[in-house]
């Protein structure tokens, strides 16, 4: 669940998300990941995915819009297929925090059938753009010192996505949902992206949300970062967190 209704975002407010009903939550270190595995076409990636950890390999598959005309991966980074239902468990993939690598912090499985079972966590800041373990830090920030430029553009110092893709900007979003039939997630899954309802993690390390697909931006707004909520009730920008967990869908440069 959502936890309530969420405010929407207006170009002047100064909106952070609202963390919503508690959702219980194993904590469970998976190890490093972050693999890619190219596969020819639309086929799924080779091989059989690690079903205790989700973000062990994401195959490279491009979907292009017709109507925008750029291209895509066709599934969130961590997720072992693209999504067949929006409400495919095996097509959430991971939750980054905003600006990190995918250095094991995103890791989060909730296909096995053990529960949500997710990355350990730590209180301690990181004081540099490469924490040397895993976990996720439990702050509003994840780095002692904002840096914004972690997720800018394919050379980004820690781009988490494949060569040649990086993370798309709060205006390629915009643009990506204005060509949907519908703006929220019918669309988002009607759409070539097939964005499925993958929740959030939010800050304090709960996970929530499962109604709706939350996706990072590479914009930033001073300390905090462009996400979008996109549910039934259409589709919500906020001033998040970078300590917050959310997915990352790739485009291509």
């Amino acid at each position: 669940p959502d936890g309530g209704h969420r405010p929407h975002w207006t170009p002047q407010s100064h909106t952070h998300r609202p963390w919503g009903q508690y959702r219980h939550v194993h904590n469970r270190h998976h190890g490093r990941c972050g693999v890619f595995q190219q596969a020819a076409g639309h086929e799924s990636c080779p091989g059989t995915p690690d079903v205790t950890n989700s973000c062990s390999t994401t195959a490279i598959v491009d979907v292009t819009n017709p109507t925008t005309g750029k291209t895509w991966m066709d599934r969130n980074l961590g997720a072992s297929r693209a999504a067949t239902s929006v409400d495919d468990a095996e097509a959430y993939g991971s939750l980054f925090q905003w600006g990190r690598s995918a250095d094991g912090h995103e890791c989060i499985n909730r296909y096995d059938g053990d529960g949500v079972t997710t990355s350990e966590t730590t209180e301690i800041q990181s004081d540099s753009d490469t924490p040397e373990h895993g976990d996720f830090i439990l702050n509003e920030d994840w780095r002692s010192t904002p840096n914004a430029d972690l997720w800018q553009g394919v050379n980004g110092t820690n781009n988490p996505c494949p060569q040649g893709y990086r993370v798309p900007t709060e205006a390629e979003w915009d643009e990506e949902i204005a060509s949907w039939e519908s703006q929220d997630i019918a669309g988002a899954f009607s759409s070539v992206l097939k964005l499925p309802t993958g929740g959030y993690r939010s800050y304090d390390g709960d996970f929530y949300g499962i109604n709706g697909a939350s996706v990072w931006s590479s914009s930033v707004n001073e300390n905090d970062a462009r996400s979008l909520y996109i549910s039934s009730n259409g589709v919500t920008r906020y001033d998040d967190y970078r300590g917050g967990g959310n997915s990352v869908r790739c485009i291509k440069d």
